[in-house]
């Protein structure tokens, strides 16, 4: 097979969950191959680079193998290799930390606990 679907192969390389998941990106223009926009009919072959922003996450891989049907995820792993950007660290989230039986807050302590919850919202 010398190519395949674009929304085919996303889908059986499992960058989407379903084919009309796939389609669907496509059509919302979230789907470049080789820096191109693409439809859900456009062709995909070795070589190509493909560049998915479905779920929220952005995936650039290129394409090594062509499928059209659906194979499990050790051999779809193979199928392309991964050119996407490590995610930025997400820094650990501040807790305020009382000491159990402490009592109330008092108004200092009410204070930096919203100060940290402004803080953190604003991020």
């Amino acid at each position: 097979m010398e190519s395949t679907r674009l929304d085919r192969w996303l889908w059986s390389v499992r960058l989407a969950k379903t084919r009309s998941d796939a389609a669907t990106a496509c059509r919302g223009g979230h789907v470049r191959v080789n820096d191109r926009p693409a439809k859900p009919a456009t062709p995909v072959r070795p070589g190509d680079r493909v560049r998915a922003r479905v779920y929220d996450r952005t995936r650039t891989v290129e394409v090594t193998k062509v499928i059209e049907k659906r194979v499990g995820a050790p051999i779809a792993q193979e199928c392309y290799v991964d050119h996407t950007p490590a995610e930025p660290a997400v820094p650990a989230p501040v807790f305020a930390r009382r000491d159990r039986g402490a009592g109330r807050p008092t108004k200092r302590d009410r204070r930096v606990l919203d100060q940290l919850r402004l803080s953190r919202n604003t991020t």
